[in-house]
């Protein structure tokens, strides 16, 4: 069965939203194996509307292995609000989320790769369907940002437990956390 993966980048104030902001001046060659390392690893990508949209606009015109390898990889999107997808390779999921991830992780083939820690990532971890979380905590405070931008939400909850640590020369501190 495959597993799901969360890779969510996040300041010390719990700020996951817009990392194009506060993140880049952190990534460096151990960052960037990291990221290489697990989109390899994967064999599809699952994430909701919002971050379809944003990676929908930024990947198609990049080159490069990076950008070739998540590209071409399955997409599943889950959206009650869009209709077509018009990156390659994208499907929206149809029907109940839990239902069709669950099917999702029953196929053949390498772990499911997610991206940003919304919606989608809570309603899966309530669900007994996110195996593994990675946080890259960042050490910035950002001071800004609505509740859709945090990773706390009133009302989610979740048991995890931390499997390793990453640290890079930048400060970052990757937590891999692990569904009990």
């Amino acid at each position: 069965m495959r597993k799901i993966i969360n890779s969510t980048y996040v300041t010390l104030d719990g700020v996951q939203e817009d990392p194009q902001d506060w993140s880049f001046t952190y990534f460096n060659e151990e960052a960037g194996a990291l990221a290489q390392e697990q989109l390899f690893s994967s064999g599809a990508l699952l994430m909701g509307r919002r971050t379809y949209e944003g990676f929908a606009e930024a990947w198609p015109g990049r080159d490069g292995e990076f950008a070739d390898r998540i590209n071409g990889m399955p997409k599943y999107v889950a959206t009650t609000t869009l209709d077509k997808l018009d990156w390659d390779n994208s499907h929206i999921i149809t029907g109940d989320l839990v239902t069709e991830v669950t099917k999702l992780k029953q196929e053949d083939g390498q772990d499911i790769l997610m991206y940003g820690y919304g919606p989608v990532a809570r309603k899966l971890l309530e669900n007994g369907l996110l195996d593994e979380l990675r946080l890259w905590v960042h050490p910035e405070i950002v001071g800004r940002g609505g509740p859709a931008g945090l990773i706390y939400h009133e009302g989610s909850a979740g048991r995890l437990q931390l499997a390793d640590v990453k640290t890079f020369a930048t400060g970052v501190v990757v937590l891999i956390l692990r569904a009990n």
